[in-house]
């Protein structure tokens, strides 16, 4: 087995000697570094035989085609010649010739002696058969058949132009049947579904707007001058139920620190807010 090194082991313009092998030449994996004095090439290794015909008739119109020749007046003693020679040469490649080939050399022949043979004058000018006739209309019918057959090649294809998808959709699994819900289902789900929406749930806390140390130091700025005030004079309607508890809270504050005093003389009666008696010496609460 004979192959090639790698590339990298080849320098640019390095030439081997005479009889020396390249080398990138490896026999069975070996480096080849002289030719062999027994190497003989056959002269006719290298020929190339091109073109391929269907059959007799395909060479013939490639004869024809070749030359640019008017298929209704066919020089029969030239496209003769040049088939022959075509034979010839298949001959000397070794080639084995169909029986059709041969019979086709034949019938050229004869249509060859024909025409060069004189022939007697007919007594109709009009009814003078010509040899090449029938030749000429099978080369037709083969011309209209093969250039039908090229078109229809030439055409889209499937298998050769187009491929048919094969993919084959997945197994799927049979469809199961939805079970059929009962109350306690639905009961379960509803106290589920108010149990999260607690969880959600938001608890806004927002700044106390009312103080109750300032409203302790509001009810002595008031009291300071005075000699009693009535305690709903203190509330403020517009701060409606936040209002009343502040201010009472802060009065009970006030108590506690001996600030202010409180006085009802009876049940249900007014209750008051008065300065104790030495207010004069009292001081706000810090």
């Amino acid at each position: 087995m004979i192959e090639d090194a790698p590339a990298a082991a080849d320098h640019a313009g390095e030439a081997g000697k005479p009889g020396e092998a390249s080398p990138r030449v490896r026999v069975r994996g070996e480096p080849l570094a002289q030719l062999p004095d027994d190497l003989y090439i056959p002269p006719d290794a290298l020929e190339v035989f091109l073109e391929a015909f269907e059959g007799p008739l395909d060479l013939l119109l490639y004869l024809i085609r070749r030359q640019n020749l008017d298929i209704r007046d066919i020089p029969i003693l030239q496209v003769t010649r040049q088939y022959m020679e075509y034979i010839a040469l298949m001959q000397r490649m070794r080639l084995e010739l169909a029986a059709e080939y041969l019979l086709m050399a034949a019938w050229l022949a004869e249509i060859k002696s024909r025409v060069l043979l004189p022939r007697p004058a007919p007594d109709d000018p009009e009814e003078e058969d010509d040899p090449r006739m029938a030749l000429i209309q099978r080369l037709q019918e083969y011309e209209r058949f093969k250039t039908a057959a090229e078109t229809i090649d030439q055409l889209p294809r499937m298998g050769r132009d187009h491929m048919a998808g094969q993919a084959r959709p997945t197994a799927q699994p049979p469809a199961l049947a939805l079970p059929v819900p009962t109350l306690r289902d639905l009961l379960g789900a509803l106290q589920a579904t108010l149990a999260r929406a607690e969880l959600r749930g938001a608890h806004e806390v927002k700044h106390e707007p009312l103080s109750i140390r300032e409203r302790m130091g509001l009810i002595l700025d008031r009291l300071r001058g005075v000699e009693r005030m009535r305690f709903e004079s203190l509330l403020d309607p517009s701060e409606g139920r936040d209002g009343v508890v502040v201010s009472t809270i802060a009065v009970l504050e006030l108590c506690k620190s001996a600030l202010i005093s409180v006085e009802q003389h009876k049940p249900f009666a007014p209750i008051f807010l008065r300065p104790p008696a030495n207010s004069q010496h009292a001081t706000e609460p810090s």
